[in-house]
């Protein structure tokens, strides 16, 4: 492809590929020069110049010389836009979810929905690119937008038609989902997370709502959880710029959930859409994954699926990974489940869909990750104190702080919690300490292989560790 058919202008030079990282340009990339929270992109423009570069897109007031320096004011979203003409084509149904949580189940339940309607497949999110034949780890929500329209190009290649991604607030406050049609759009929740980023709660909401605002073709739909306190605001910027809108929860007017009641695996469930009621038996418990498999049957149903057999299908989905996973019954015959919940609002969740499935009590482990919202520890550690029968309060990624002070955030919230600093020794003693009524919750870092303790990354996973400890 000519530089000149991306830009307009007519340069004759081959474009071979685009880069935000200096250390990857080659010979005809287009580089992107971006300010960056720890690191200025500017500053390599240099370097990137002399490995081969043809362009740069920055600010109109960085300093480009030798090549052509494609400017804008909106230099994140004009990269992008170019970097999609270049990576085209892609699947032809595209959909994406925001939210504080459930975005992964949403995603990967809406990719198993398809694949059961006879669609070649595949998500995009926390857990990597997900097909029916494998997965392939990004260790981002969001991936960069290079990676990611590469990654998406790829699948299209591979036949893949369907496409549910993740739209993290971050992804879409850096335009690192931009350029490819996205037919439908979903929000599931929203409370606190990413604060260290955003700063407020006020930036974190308008972030997620560029997916509503901008990213969504013009004619696409806005699926919305109605049961969420801010989703309102959701339907109105919908309604404004035309989408269709298809809303979904107990006041929902496409899918009504008229009930929910907890099985021995899973929740009954009565499904109100297009005049009558539907019955599925859920593979999932939680409140909160009845949430998330309604808003992927929504995204389903908004992108042409049939109603009915998609409600129906309701009762194939299988649990995602590190998302209330049962990963083991002890000896004692206690069940003993995994979460990524971080948040206290997930953290609520996960207790409150445990809690109908527990005869005896419910024993939660969990931890905060360091380098990232400080305000949100205490909070969690309230929540899980008046909510557990038994807290222990452990290391999740302490990152480059102190673990010790990090627990010592979430005891303030919970001072009756047993401290074990150490996680596979605080696993180890939450499933010693479960009967055969109790059940263990182990939260935080659901379907993560490695636990991050200063530059290090630790093997460490929350499932093979129960497994292990248990034996």
């Amino acid at each position: 492809m000519k530089l000149g058919q991306l830009t307009g202008n007519g340069e004759d030079a081959a474009v071979t590929g685009f880069a935000i990282d200096h250390r990857k340009v080659a010979p005809g990339t287009v580089f992107g020069a971006f300010e960056g929270t720890r690191v200025n992109g500017e500053d390599f423009i240099p370097q990137a110049v002399a490995s081969g570069a043809i362009a740069v897109v920055a600010r109109p007031e960085a300093r480009v010389e030798g090549v052509l320096h494609i400017a804008d004011t909106h230099p994140r979203e004009r990269f992008a836009r170019l970097a999609a003409k270049f990576f085209a084509p892609f699947p032809e149904t595209a959909v994406a979810v925001t939210g504080t949580n459930g975005k992964t189940s949403t995603v990967e339940l809406t990719r198993q929905l398809w694949r059961m309607a006879g669609f070649h497949a595949a998500s995009i999110g926390t857990l990597g690119v997900t097909t029916a034949d494998d997965r392939v780890t990004t260790g981002l929500t969001t991936p960069d937008i290079v990676t990611f329209l590469s990654n998406v190009a790829g699948l299209a290649r591979e036949g893949v038609s369907h496409l549910a991604f993740e739209a993290s607030s971050h992804g879409l406050s850096q335009y690192r989902t931009e350029g490819l049609p996205v037919r439908a759009g979903a929000f599931t929740n929203l409370s606190r997370d990413h604060l260290d980023y955003h700063g407020d709660m006020a930036a974190y909401f308008t972030a997620k709502l560029r997916l509503f605002a901008e990213v969504i073709d013009p004619d696409g739909t806005a699926v919305v959880w109605v049961d969420d306190p801010h989703s309102e605001r959701v339907i109105d910027l919908a309604r404004m710029r035309g989408l269709k809108l298809v809303t979904v929860g107990e006041h929902g007017d496409t899918l009504r959930l008229v009930s929910r009641d907890p099985t021995l695996l899973g929740q009954a469930l009565v499904i109100a859409a297009e005049g009558r009621e539907h019955k599925v038996t859920l593979p999932l418990i939680g409140a909160y994954q009845a949430a998330n498999a309604l808003t992927a049957a929504a995204l389903v149903i908004a992108t042409g699926g049939d109603v009915a057999t998609t409600l129906a299908n309701l009762a194939r989905l299988a649990p995602v990974r590190g998302r209330l996973e049962r990963a083991v019954i002890t000896k004692a015959g206690a069940p003993v489940y995994v979460d990524y919940a971080h948040t206290p609002d997930a953290l609520e969740a996960a207790i409150a869909a445990l809690k109908p499935h527990t005869a005896g009590r419910l024993i939660v482990a969990f931890g905060a990750g360091g380098d990232r919202d400080t305000g949100k520890r205490e909070e969690m550690g309230a929540v899980a104190a008046a909510r557990a029968d038994v807290l222990i309060v452990t290391d999740d990624n302490p990152r480059s702080e102190d673990p010790a002070a990090i627990r010592a955030a979430i005891l303030k919230g919970a001072p009756n919690a047993t401290e074990i600093g150490d996680r596979r020794a605080a696993i180890a003693h939450a499933i010693a300490e479960a009967g055969p009524e109790d059940i263990v919750l182990i939260a935080g870092k659901g379907h993560e292989q490695g636990q991050i303790v200063g530059d290090l990354v630790l093997p460490f996973d929350d499932v093979t560790v129960a497994r292990e400890v248990a034996a």
